[in-house]
């Protein structure tokens, strides 16, 4: 274990309030190795709708070819994701703050109907961060980062990182779980709820799929995300007031069709920001353009601070149109179901100043008339 890897894997454990992470190479990866650690063939995973287009490709295509069955519910409703469990369930999977629509979920809500078959929930917390939504005290049992986003906040290293709460009962599970409940032969036939007790899970990830297939996180980059997570508190707090404002700017303009933030009392999520953050909805929204798909590409080329990339978390403000971007491989069905329309701009608010921020904004949408 290299020592700055581990200091990063030791802080954001602490943050999360968990007993122990492993750091990898990507984002993608730590959603990967999360499943991987306790899902093999014949195993199926249910998983809310509305996640990042990356994340529902490696469900529906790559685990598919594993063998490892993937089930979107038809909504972010708790009980719409129950009905979808059943004996072969190994996880169930959401994001605290979906990307890129923002909308919240009900973490305890869905925590509750997955503990009562027996399964795990994991949240990729990646938009919320641990500042504004600590999954574990709302009874998540795994968390997942990318921390290329909001963690690093610099768009300067791609990372990943997997927390484990060390609560999830995986021996009383012995059945849906034999991977951690009978001898490895993989890791010196180890049984990992006996060596390991409450890190049984995050060591099987690391001893397992790390271990075996080597998505290892560059020590150097470690180090970068170490230094961006210094001034994570004050980035956020900029964040959620500058896209507050952007948000409620953007809802008064009458070249914008609709407005997704959970920080307006409009939003479908407004109850639930309000539940798990105090009403604090990260950086990340996306609103509709008069005039469709061609509106958009004007106003997206007009920007000037605003930076068209399909990354989210930078301290600049950044923007996208997932439906040619971070979605494209989706099908018109899924791309409904993920909450992704052809004239939808996503934004990251920044932590530029607002008048700027707004300046930039109101001449691209002038433009797009």
């Amino acid at each position: 274990m290299n020592p700055t890897n581990a200091v990063l894997e030791t802080r954001v454990a602490e943050m999360e309030g968990g007993v122990g992470a492993l750091a990898v190479s990507a984002g993608s990866a730590a959603v990967n190795y999360a499943i991987l650690g306790i899902a093999e063939q014949g195993n199926n995973i249910v998983s809310t709708p509305q996640i990042y287009g990356g994340t529902f490709t490696l469900f529906s295509h790559m685990f598919a070819r594993l063998g490892i069955e993937a089930r979107f519910a038809a909504d972010d409703d708790p009980q719409s994701i129950e009905a979808l469990i059943d004996d072969k369930t190994s996880a169930v999977f959401c994001e605290s703050i979906a990307n890129p629509v923002g909308a919240f979920m009900d973490i305890q809500g869905i925590a509750d109907v997955a503990h009562a078959h027996g399964v795990p929930l994991i949240v990729d917390n990646t938009v919320a961060t641990p500042m504004l939504i600590r999954p574990f005290e709302h009874g998540a049992d795994i968390v997942v980062h990318s921390l290329t986003k909001y963690m690093g906040g610099h768009g300067n290293s791609i990372g990943g990182i997997v927390v484990d709460s060390g609560k999830f009962p995986w021996a009383d599970n012995a059945d849906r779980f034999p991977m951690l409940n009978q001898p490895e032969p993989a890791y010196h036939n180890m049984v990992y709820t006996e060596a390991m007790g409450e890190l049984a899970y995050i060591t099987r990830v690391r001893t397992v799929p790390l271990r075996n297939t080597g998505s290892s996180l560059s020590p150097f980059n470690a180090f970068l995300i170490l230094q961006g997570i210094e001034t994570l508190a004050l980035r956020m707090e900029r964040h959620c007031e500058n896209a507050q404002a952007v948000a409620e700017y953007l809802e008064q303009h009458p070249m914008v069709t609709w407005v997704k933030y959970a920080g307006l009392p409009a939003s479908s999520s407004f109850s639930l920001a309000q539940k798990y953050s105090g009403g604090k909805a990260s950086g990340l929204m996306a609103f509709g353009i008069k005039g469709g798909f061609e509106a958009g590409e004007t106003f997206y080329d007009a920007l000037k601070i605003f930076k068209r990339l399909v990354n989210i978390g930078d301290a600049k403000s950044l923007a996208a149109h997932p439906a040619s971007t971070t979605h494209r491989q989706l099908t018109g069905a899924e791309l409904e179901a993920s909450g992704v329309t052809p004239d939808m701009i996503r934004l990251c608010v920044g932590i530029e100043h607002i008048d700027d921020i707004i300046q930039d904004l109101e001449q691209a949408l002038k433009a797009a008339k």
